[in-house]
């Protein structure tokens, strides 16, 4: 089946489909992938996964069209960041 591996570091997106045995977990397609490879700076012990947006296990099983999400860690104080209003947005 196919499913999609998406990371972002920085200003970079990426956004890889592989092909993963029918009953593959969300760590089989990460690993799959070549993620790891590619940021070594990954850490799957502290960081979180997740698929469409909510977060699972490493041992979930994955359905045919899944994404696949590694989250990386909050880097600033949200409480510290200034709140933009909508109506600066134009």
């Amino acid at each position: 089946m196919r499913v999609g591996v998406a990371y972002a570091d920085g200003g970079r997106q990426v956004w890889l489909r592989v092909d993963v045995a029918d009953g593959a977990t969300a760590l089989d397609a990460i690993e799959r992938s070549g993620l790891l490879d590619m940021y070594p700076t990954i850490d799957l012990e502290t960081q979180k996964v997740g698929v469409f947006g909510k977060v699972v296990q490493l041992d979930t099983a994955l359905q045919p069209g899944d994404r696949v999400e590694v989250y990386r860690a909050i880097i600033c104080d949200p409480t510290q960041v200034p709140r933009r209003d909508s109506d600066d947005e134009d």
